[in-house]
């Protein structure tokens, strides 16, 4: 039968180059949960293998039963009803109705919630895996992180009432921050919450782009505080599926069809709140920031892998003047650096996802051993991965998603006239890919989230942490291009604010040009095709960096202040 993670050897090679053991180590709690979870890991190897046997169902299931309906499901999309019901596709009901029979619905969960307290490496390769399938899936599958939440934030007796539901597949949730008037900045939520006479809490207030909004759980973003007009204000509440709310639109999109996408009110809806208020914003969504870019990134990957195969594939088969396509040298340069491109999302996605897990499992060991000289000896390298994740996490949600397009729209191109039509599905991997560079923060906004840690000088030290101290000299084109890179930054931190922002997506793509050729050095210690790889990563997308620094080092800002001249108004007639 067909597995989409045995097929791909890709994804357990890079997972088994980054070693999860001491994540393990730090989420079994040093293997302690064995002596009361008979199915818990008694050691590491004990931990990993579990982790590929999960991936291998999930791989089978994606391969078999979802991936074949996926045509179906675009076709179909999701139906509003007249009494407010959303109908999904069968795919999608069947979808979540195996991934919860099988665990897969709470991949992070702790074992006495029903999950299966793996590592957010592991959810990110089934996000992948997932995506490839059918990317509109992801979005209900990667929604994990409303269990996450209410696992972290939550009250004992609403993570008993709710995560255990949420992990078996029986409900579905949504994170409902997005407003009309409020995306990306989200500071400026209106919807409002007060607690009425008996102390329950009441949600008022309408709700735009809310992915699976016609789930059970609704985790809402709401102005509690109203003498706040900024993220100070904002709580995060539990709003269940009820009458009080009303899906009264499905946005009708380019991609995605299978994930509904909702535009709903709250009236008076009954609600409960989730750790303590004002900290809805500040702390909470923040807090799952990291998972969401993660689930991203391993979207725009699998969209990737999907679109690549499909393209090569094809060139393979299909001949032209007497031979098959994949014989062009054209050709051939522009499948090489697809799968060059997906290789190295993967790689990022995944380390930036282990680094996640290890600033998660630090920080728990950190808080068990607070107080004592051991905990003081954990606090260096989870203060490390913290900083690490607030440019990884960008970085790879940036790439991802970029990488993704760029695929999918190369994937038409191979294949000429045939990938424009719907009986191939590159176009849909290209209508799918848009979104996902902008939902979750846009590309332009995780340019910027992630240049305060590349103009920081933090890039020597992710390279430090995957290649050891001292690397620098066996790797001279690296070392030039980190030189050249710290020579811009300084170049731009003699300049206004205005031209740090333009000049960030240079910066931030030449720092992922580096880390994603010290991954494929690493890598290539153990998996000999990365070798090849790491080549032609040098030889393409470092001529290519190195022009875009040349740019920022020329300190031309016309498109700053000849903006008018550049880009006219356009005047109505």
């Amino acid at each position: 039968m067909a597995n989409f993670y045995h097929d791909n050897q890709d994804i357990e090679k890079t997972i088994d180059a980054l070693d999860l053991s001491e994540v393990a180590e730090l989420l079994e709690d040093g293997f302690s949960y064995a002596s009361e979870f008979p199915f818990a890991p008694k050691d590491a190897a004990d931990a990993i293998d579990n982790y590929k046997r999960a991936l291998s169902v999930c791989g089978d299931i994606m391969a078999n039963r979802i991936a074949p309906l996926a045509e179906e499901t675009d076709k179909l999309g999701n139906t509003l009803e007249e009494n407010g019901e959303v109908t999904r596709a069968p795919g999608m009901k069947l979808a979540i109705d195996l991934f919860g029979k099988a665990g897969l619905m709470g991949v992070t969960i702790p074992y006495y919630l029903g999950g299966l307290n793996m590592p957010c490496t592991v959810l990110s390769a089934c996000n992948d895996m997932v995506s490839r399938g059918d990317a509109s899936l992801m979005n209900l599958f990667g929604l994990q992180g409303i269990a996450e939440t209410i696992n972290m934030f939550g009250d004992e007796q609403m993570k008993k009432d709710y995560v255990p539901r949420l992990v078996s597949g029986e409900w579905t949730g949504a994170m409902v921050l997005t407003e009309p008037d409020a995306g990306s900045d989200l500071q400026s939520v209106k919807t409002s919450a007060y607690q009425d006479k008996d102390g329950v809490w009441r949600v008022n207030g309408v709700k735009r782009f809310i992915t699976n909004g016609c789930g059970e759980v609704l985790l809402v973003l709401a102005r509690t505080e109203p003498e706040f007009s900024d993220g100070r204000g904002l709580s995060c509440l539990l709003v269940e599926k009820g009458p009080w709310v009303k899906v009264r639109r499905l946005e009708n999109k380019l991609g995605i069809h299978g994930s509904p996408t909702c535009e709903m009110t709250f009236t008076e809806a009954p609600a409960k709140l989730i750790g303590l208020r004002k900290r809805g914003l500040i702390t909470y969504v923040m807090a799952l920031m990291n998972g969401a870019r993660m689930g991203i990134a391993a979207q725009g990957t699998g969209i990737g892998e999907a679109a690549y195969r499909a393209a090569r594939e094809y060139a393979a088969s299909r001949k032209q003047f007497g031979v098959a396509i994949d014989t062009f040298p054209a050709l051939r340069d522009l499948l090489a650096t697809m799968s060059v491109e997906v290789q190295a999302a993967r790689a990022l996605t995944y380390y930036a996802s282990k680094s996640v897990d290890l600033e998660n499992g630090l920080t728990r060991r950190f808080e068990k051993l607070k107080g004592t000289p051991e905990a003081m000896a954990v606090r260096p390298r989870m203060k490390k991965y913290t900083a690490f994740n607030k440019m990884l996490t960008p970085m790879a949600k940036f790439y991802g998603s970029e990488m993704s397009m760029r695929v999918a729209m190369n994937a038409i191109s191979v294949m000429g006239g045939s990938g424009y039509m719907k009986d191939y599905p590159c176009e849909r991997y290209l209508r799918d890919s848009r979104i996902t560079t902008i939902y979750e923060g846009t590309s332009q906004l995780q340019v910027l989230a992630a240049s305060a840690g590349v103009t920081g000088g933090l890039v020597h030290e992710v390279l430090d942490d995957i290649l050891g101290e001292g690397w620098s000299p066996d790797h001279p084109r690296m070392t030039a291009l980190l030189a050249k890179l710290d020579q811009a930054i300084e170049f731009v931190k003699t300049k206004d604010k205005e031209y740090h922002d333009l000049s960030s997506r240079r910066l931030v793509e030449a720092a992922i040009a580096l880390i994603h050729a010290a991954l494929f050095v690493k890598l290539s210690e153990t998996i000999d095709y990365k070798k090849a790889a790491l080549a032609h990563h040098l030889s393409k997308e470092f001529p290519r960096v190195h022009a875009g620094l040349d740019e920022v080092l020329s300190g031309y800002d016309g498109t700053l202040t000849a903006f008018e001249a550049l880009a006219p108004a356009v005047v109505a007639e």
